[in-house]
């Protein structure tokens, strides 16, 4: 399933890992991996991408940091069925 897919892209964002959590998020077609998306673009500096994504995941950039913004996504996912 695709939670399981997108709970393993923010692991390995956390873990410092982004191009295997690129590799993950890239291919579905879903609110949070198109987030996760956008955080690993402001990650890389890519802010205009980062936008592009977040826009698609229908979220804001927050003030919080990237880790933070990751963990935020894991505490949704584990406590929801996949609605940001």
């Amino acid at each position: 399933m695709s939670q399981q897919l997108i709970i393993q892209a923010v692991d390995l964002a956390i873990l410092g890992k982004w191009e295997d959590a690129h590799q993950i998020v890239q291919d579905l077609d879903q609110p949070y991996a198109y987030w996760i998306h956008a955080i690993l673009h402001k990650i890389e500096g890519d802010n205009s991408n980062a936008n592009y994504w977040y826009r698609l995941a229908k979220q804001k950039q927050s003030n919080l940091s990237t880790l933070e913004e990751l963990q935020l996504i894991k505490s949704k996912l584990t406590q929801s069925n996949l609605k940001p």
